[in-house]
């Protein structure tokens, strides 16, 4: 189970890499097209910028919340020698509704949508670290 777990996390990273490039490529295109000015990046001031890049923004600095914590449980999990089926299932599912909220964000941008993947990631996260409080605890 460690191998998938580190698979997973391994998936978490090349998304938010994924992400990345699709922002810039973003930010790149718009200022081809004059929406912003080289000068707007200098201190990140894109007012201007239009929607698809605000939402690529933001999709990025999402990469670097939930995902922390994800991490981190995982982490845990290897370290206490605790890389249960229960965990890789819940860290793969985690994994997978990040792709799909990313999707969603990138794409259409149906908030009610999104917000459902993303609290059933939440949810993942929090029943590893429930998984790892009880292997602690008991």
């Amino acid at each position: 189970m460690e191998k998938i777990i580190i698979l997973a996390m391994f998936a978490q990273v090349t998304l938010s890499l994924v992400v990345m490039l699709i922002m810039g490529k973003r930010r790149f295109a718009a200022a081809k097209n004059k929406q912003l000015d080289l000068s707007d990046f200098k201190t990140m001031q894109l007012d201007k910028a239009g929607d698809t890049i605000r939402v690529a923004d933001r999709n990025f600095s999402n990469q670097f919340e939930i995902p922390v914590l994800f991490y981190a449980g995982c982490l845990l999990a290897l370290q206490l020698n605790s890389a249960s089926t229960l965990v890789a299932i819940l860290a793969c599912l985690f994994v997978a509704t990040r792709i799909v909220h990313s999707v969603i964000h990138l794409g259409e941008n149906n908030v009610r949508a999104r917000f459902k993947i993303f609290l059933l990631g939440c949810v993942c996260v929090f029943s590893i670290w429930l998984a790892m409080v009880w292997r602690v605890l008991f």
